[in-house]
């Protein structure tokens, strides 16, 4: 554990960031396998899943999380398979 206090608060908020991040990190992969499956089966939803994937996607590359050429990657691959 750090002693001098600017370290404990960025050891504080370095805390609160990753869990803000893993959040919306795990939320996109979420989305993104709910879209693959929606397409595989060929619900009738799939196109809007398809569409809330995309926004998550783009959201996790503007807050730097991933990186935009992944984002657009995986935009990309779904695209493909819709």
């Amino acid at each position: 554990m750090p002693n001098i206090k600017s370290a404990i608060k960025r050891v504080r908020t370095n805390e609160i960031k990753n869990a803000q991040n893993s959040h919306v990190k795990s939320a996109m992969r979420s989305s993104i396998k709910k879209a693959e499956t929606a397409l595989t089966n060929k619900d009738d939803n799939a196109s809007d899943s398809v569409k809330a994937a995309i926004k998550q996607v783009e959201k996790a590359a503007s807050k730097g999380l991933i990186h935009k050429n992944t984002a657009a990657r995986k935009k990309s691959s779904l695209m493909k398979k819709a």
